[in-house]
């Protein structure tokens, strides 16, 4: 498996590419608060909302993947004369993308979905749309925005939700020019008759598309079964690439060149919200960079893991990817846990959103050892997640002296992220972790020892400092003065 970091400066990424998404804007709208009773008039909880998002939804999540990526989008939709779709038209700009692909409808309102969370738990989804197909009057200002974006392209996407921009005669346009041009096309199908799909180059249904288009209601998740329904309706289609997305069992890409079964890395699944656009997004971007369809197919596999991992509909972050995919090449399972500074600041700042309590503690942790351990648990016990700053190499070596670390930062990060206690793993270069606390802002900060609560580096950036009792018979110093005197045959000491 090839990294995307490993692209970089090689032509093969994804900064140099233009990505044209042609699709169904949607507005997601979350509403984030506490459920403490029950309604009186039903029984039904009753959430209180603290807070709401609005982020971009069905296509506009596409552009917002690509852009997570690094690579530029141009997309191309409908929105309504309304509220809702002068907010999308706003988050567009505030992504860096341009709008002039964007049709204003006076005849449909934007179609919004708002979702109801308590904690992580979405207790309720409220859509407010229109799905009629796209007026002549709306498809004639779709194909022209199109062939006007077109020729900048390096790869299209259409993003069907069934809303009425991806109309059969809308999408033969859009896949004929297109390939007419050399640019290829990856479909996010919608509904049974994928006759308006025919010849495109990608089309990335997920299992139960897959069923309702073949007629096979029920389709298992089985290898073989998925490939003979999916070779039977590429060749139907003249579909040269037909990746099935599988849920657990990964993915699927099936060609003339035969079938290639991706397997997904086992990881726990809060929202599968966003998955397809994820993965059309990487598959477009490292498609047109040049990587083979293996490799995007095995890109857009880790990418989809990733995502599922998060609360809501959020996009692929080019970190995560970065690291995700360098951990798979080593086989670390517990890799989508250490992260690049970006990625780690991201994440603090998504759960932040979700309502989650992060605690955060920082170490050397050179040698792991009981000690370490229920230091970590206890810390881990003061939030819903817990972070853990990493000194370097360099900084260890600075602190301890010329003879540490024992092992390299990314052996310590490694088994950190092995524990169950411990929720995200990122190294930090500086003496304290100030300034990487300084932007992650934790709710609590933990540290081991015996230190004054205004003593703990970092302790000014979080709502509460809490200081953890270390265990006294354990010490890193202990253990490589007691190996050092096995060495020589002296007797070691324990103190740290």
């Amino acid at each position: 498996m090839i990294s995307p970091a490993a692209c970089r400066g090689t032509g093969n990424d994804p900064g140099d590419v233009l990505v044209l998404v042609f699709g169904d804007m949607i507005l997601d709208r979350y509403c984030f608060g506490d459920v403490e009773r029950i309604s009186p008039e039903a029984p039904v909880p009753i959430l209180r909302v603290t807070h709401e998002k609005y982020i971009l939804g069905g296509a506009g999540n596409v552009v917002s993947n690509l852009r997570g990526l690094g690579a530029a989008a141009f997309p191309v939709g409908l929105v309504g004369n309304d509220a809702q779709g002068v907010r999308i038209l706003d988050l567009l700009s505030e992504t860096g993308v341009a709008r002039e692909g964007i049709h204003v409808s006076e005849v449909r309102p934007t179609s919004q979905k708002t979702r109801m969370v308590s904690g992580r738990q979405q207790m309720v989804r409220m859509d407010t749309e229109e799905t009629f197909a796209a007026s002549p009057e709306e498809s004639s200002a779709l194909v022209a925005a199109f062939r006007a974006g077109l020729p900048r392209c390096s790869a299209v996407i259409l993003s069907d939700y069934g809303k009425g921009t991806c109309s059969p005669a809308n999408c033969r346009a859009v896949i004929e020019e297109a390939l007419s041009a050399g640019v290829p096309v990856i479909v996010d199908p919608k509904g049974p008759d994928w006759e308006k799909y025919r010849g495109a180059s990608w089309v990335t249904p997920n299992l139960k598309e897959l069923a309702e288009a073949s007629g096979l209601a029920g389709l298992s998740n089985d290898d073989d079964e998925v490939a003979r329904a999916g070779q039977d309706i590429r060749v139907r289609y003249g579909i040269p690439h037909l990746l099935v997305t599988r849920s657990e069992a990964g993915m699927t890409l099936l060609s003339d060149e035969g079938e290639l079964h991706v397997r997904s890395v086992a990881r726990e699944v809060f929202d599968v919200s966003g998955a397809g656009d994820t993965v059309v997004a990487v598959l477009a971007a490292f498609l047109a960079c040049g990587l083979s369809a293996a490799d995007a197919v095995g890109l857009a596999n880790i990418a989809a893991g990733i995502v599922v991992g998060k609360s809501g509909t959020r996009p692929i972050l080019a970190a995560e990817l970065d690291d995700a995919a360098d951990g798979r090449n080593r086989r670390a399972s517990s890799a989508g846990k250490i992260l690049g500074e970006e990625g780690a600041v991201r994440r603090v700042l998504e759960w932040k959103e979700e309502g989650l309590k992060v605690s955060a503690t920082n170490g050397c942790f050179d040698i792991l050892h009981p000690g370490h351990v229920a230091c970590l648990e206890d810390a881990a016990a003061y939030g819903d997640r817990l972070v853990v700053a990493l000194n370097s190499d360099d900084s260890v070596r600075r602190l301890k002296g010329p003879g540490r670390p024992v092992n390299p930062e990314s052996a310590r990060a490694r088994v950190l992220a092995g524990l169950a206690a411990v929720d995200l793993v990122v190294i930090f270069g500086e003496d304290t972790p100030d300034r990487i606390y300084g932007r992650m802002r934790p709710d609590v900060v933990c540290k081991g020892g015996d230190y004054a609560a205004d003593q703990v580096a970092g302790g000014e950036f979080a709502g509460k400092v809490v200081i953890i009792p270390m265990t006294e018979s354990f010490s890193t110093s202990g253990i490589v003065e007691r190996i050092k005197g096995e060495n020589t045959g002296t007797a070691g000491g324990n103190a740290d």
